[in-house]
Parts: C-alpha cells; sequence; structure tokens
C-alpha cells in the first residue's frame, strides 16, 4: 500500500489537515522576508488563541516536542533549585531527566501508570519549590493529570506544563489555570508535522529567566527579540526559522479555529470515546483509569491469546501492511504490554474509528 494512503493512529505524527499540505507544497520565503514576519506574527497570535493565554511570549520553537521542553527547563532552572516534577509516564520520566542535567535539586512525585497524580501530593512536596512540573496528558499511558488545582494552590512556584498532546484536542487554559510556562508539539491534535514546539511564557516566568542559559539556541532572552513585532520595538535576527513549518502550523491552527475550538475538542471526545466503546466491544481492556483516560490517545492492554504464531508487533505490522494503518507499541515499563491508539488532529473522524475497529477484529480473529 502507498505511504501516502497510510492511516497514522500511533502515538505520534497525525494525519495533516488539507490546509497544511497546501501550506507545505507552497513557495518557500526568506525567513526575514516581510511577508514571512507576517505570517510568523499571526501564527503566535493564533497559538495564544489556542492556549488560551495573552501571553505576549508566545512562539513555535525550532525542533519538536522535546525542545519545547528542553527550553522550558534550561531558561528557568538555576544549579540546586527545587524543583517538583510528576512522574506517572515516560515524558514525566523524561522531564526528570533534563531538570536533573541542569543540576536541580529534583523532588520526584511518583504515581502507579495509568492513574493520575494527585495534585495534593505535588503542592506538598516541597515547602517552597522553584518550578513544579507536570505532564498534561502523558502519551505513554493515556492519563490527563489535573492542573487547575496546581495553579491555584502553587504560591511563588512557576508552574511548567507539557501540553504535547493536550493542545487542540482537550480544554487547555493557560491563564485560567495560572501556567506559567507550557510547550507543545505540532505533531499530534495540532494536525501538523512534526518539527516545532509552541511555547508560551507568562509575564512572571519571564522575570525569572536565567540570564545566561546553557542553550545560546533555546535561549529565550534572544528567542524573544526575534518574534516581537516592530511595534515592540523590532526584531533582532537569532537563528534561521524554518520557514515552511511554521506556514504549515499557521493553516493547521487556521483549521482549528476555523472549525472552533469547541467543536474540536468535541469531535476528539466523540471519537476517543467511540474507539474506546469499540475496543472494548472486542473484549479488549482499556488500561488507563476511566475517569482521567485521554479521548485523543487510547491505551489498551494487548490480549493475552493472540492468533497462532502471531506476536503483539506481528499484529501491528498486518494492520499496517494489509489495511494502512499504523498503531503504536507500548513504551517504557508498558512495552509489549499495551498498544497506544491516536485519534488526534485531522485524524479523529469517525469513519477512521470505525476502519481502526474493523481491521483490528480481523487481525485478532
Amino acid at each position: 500500500m502507498p505511504i501516502s494512503d497510510r492511516l497514522l493512529m500511533g502515538p505520534g505524527p497525525s494525519n495533516p489537515y488539507p490546509e497544511v499540505a497546501q501550506a507545505l507544497a507552497g513557495p518557500v520565503l526568506g525567513h526575514l522576508d516581510p511577508e514571512f514576519l507576517a505570517i510568523l506574527d499571526a501564527t503566535n497570535d493564533r497559538l495564544r488563541q489556542v492556549f488560551a493565554t495573552a501571553n505576549a511570549l508566545t512562539l513555535p520553537v525550532s525542533g519538536t516536542g522535546s525542545a519545547g521542553m528542553e527550553t522550558s527547563f534550561v531558561n528557568f532552572v538555576r544549579p540546586g533549585d527545587p524543583v517538583v516534577i510528576g512522574v506517572n509516564g515516560v515524558f514525566g520520566e523524561r522531564m526528570c531527566e533534563v531538570a536533573g542535567r541542569l543540576g536541580a535539586h529534583l523532588i520526584r512525585v511518583d504515581a502507579p501508570w495509568g492513574t493520575p497524580i494527585p495534585p495534593d501530593d505535588l503542592l506538598s512536596a516541597h515547602p517552597n519549590p522553584s518550578i513544579i512540573a507536570v505532564v498534561h496528558a502523558e502519551t505513554s499511558t493515556g492519563i490527563r493529570n489535573d492542573i487547575a488545582p496546581l495553579g491555584a494552590g502553587k504560591g511563588d512556584a512557576l508552574l511548567l506544563v507539557d501540553m504535547v498532546t493536550s493542545l487542540g484536542g482537550i480544554e487547555v487554559a493557560v491563564d485560567e489555570w495560572n501556567v506559567d510556562i507550557a510547550y507543545s508539539g505540532t505533531q499530534k491534535c495540532l494536525g501538523v508535522p512534526p518539527g516545532l514546539s509552541p511555547l508560551t511564557v507568562s509575564a512572571a516566568a519571564r522575570e525569572r529567566m536565567v540570564e545566561r542559559p546553557s542553550s545560546w539556541y533555546l535561549d529565550l532572552n534572544l528567542l524573544s527579540r526575534y518574534v516581537q513585532s516592530s511595534a515592540e520595538g523590532g526584531r533582532v535576527y537569532h537563528h534561521t526559522a524554518p520557514v515552511t513549518m511554521v506556514a504549515a502550523l499557521h493553516a493547521g491552527l487556521g483549521a482549528i479555529l476555523d472549525e472552533g475550538l469547541e467543536a474540536a475538542r468535541s469531535r476528539h471526545a466523540e471519537c476517543g470515546h467511540l474507539l474506546q466503546d469499540g475496543l472494548e466491544a472486542l473484549g479488549l481492556k482499556l488500561f488507563a483509569q476511566a475517569d482521567h483516560r485521554l479521548p485523543q490517545l487510547t491505551t489498551v492492554e494487548i490480549p493475552s491469546r493472540l492468533p497462532d504464531g502471531t506476536t503483539e508487533a506481528d499484529c501491528r505490522q498486518m494492520l499496517l501492511s494489509r489495511y494502512g494503518i499504523e498503531i503504536g507499541a507500548g513504551a517504557g515499563q508498558l512495552a509489549g504490554k499495551v498498544w497506544r491508539i491516536g485519534c488526534m488532529g485531522h485524524t479523529a473522524r469517525r469513519r477512521n474509528v470505525l476502519a481502526l475497529l474493523g481491521a483490528l477484529k480481523e487481525v485478532l480473529d
């Protein structure tokens, strides 16, 4: 089956919106071209709408969601800073790795994978943390962590949130939740290929930025001077922006905003519930705790009995080779135990869910 016909329903890239494909095929502008700078400004405005924030420092970082994660830590963590990090999946673990490399005094708060982290556990982990960090939608487990109680109770700490798999798919309210630093990725619910990490930083957090972070490329003191408009004092060149990816993000955000944020979230919810109900109707067991289960990323336990002579990897390969449908393997301690099925961005369509359920039934029979 041609690669172009594949239906991406894994935890990674989703199928792009048609508007995105059109933007990717357009002429390449220079990174200092006034037309591109206008697109960049409009993209930042659209990101503010999707993040639900008025933060002036809101931009797409050059690099995938992991670049957003590193940007969020390297600009705000000093050696010895007490940093509380919630861990209930692979990406909470990754936060710990990044903070540890910066010399943070790491206070790790664990919860069983597949369950949410109690907000009180994070708030009581240290009397005066510099940062409290958590993953909103844990891609490795399909679980949602509560953010609003953390913003309400964080005191003087900065609240840093990974929104890679939540932005555009479930409710995100940066200002209302009192989130100080948030980053995301383009390839999940935004329906844009990987390559950028949307980032937003509050005014309070900007006052506490590291003056000279260890990364020049991800230095927000420099990046902020490139993304500011002429009305704010003019731009200063930093690094060459990935112009085609910014145009693609501009188009993807436009598609979501044209549909309406609430409509897009409702579509994700409807498709996720249809998928999860369908998986249970096939006799499969869902992994994540029901009341915090993500609609856009479903973890399902691999059946103990598979067709004779097949492994779980064989089943995923059959879905791909026979039906052109890609689902994801388990990650971290869930490797070989669950499948991760994405229903994100333009992929979150009823017809795609029904196609996956029909194909999976045939593979497992």
